[in-house]
């Protein structure tokens, strides 16, 4: 295709406005050292975007996607939300709550000589399970 003209494009991309801002997004890729999928032919790179378009060599999609991501300022990333967080943070100090008042129930009514009795009883002689050993 020596020239290219805007009724070859306009086949791929039915909107010539949308044709414009598709081909200036890649135009500004090539001159930032994008690769190219077909010969410059000592074309500039408005038109080598218009010829990669008109020959579907690169896709309207594509560059839709390109364009959205060269305006987007923030870029989500896969980390918890702020309630996923509160929440596991909650659950931590739950459970050392918990886990201090446990320690401090058992000491309250004895723990050190409730573990003496439990071995005195015979605790030892009993498997994980609670059953005797034979």
């Amino acid at each position: 295709m020596a020239r290219v003209t805007v009724e070859d494009c306009v086949q791929k991309v039915p909107s010539r406005f949308e044709l414009v801002l598709l081909a200036a997004q890649r135009a500004r890729e090539i001159s930032s050292g994008a690769p190219l999928t077909i010969d410059r032919d000592n074309d500039k790179d408005p038109v080598v975007a218009l010829r990669e378009i008109a020959d579907g060599t690169i896709t309207p999609d594509e560059l839709r996607e390109a364009r959205i991501r060269t305006m987007q300022r923030y870029v989500e990333r896969d980390e918890p939300e702020e309630d996923e967080l509160s929440l596991e943070f909650a659950g931590r100090q739950m459970s050392a709550v918990h886990e201090e008042l446990s320690d401090k129930m058992f000491a309250d009514i004895g723990g050190d000589e409730v573990e003496q009795e439990m071995n005195i009883d015979g605790a030892d002689d009993l498997d994980v399970d609670g059953e005797e050993d034979l």
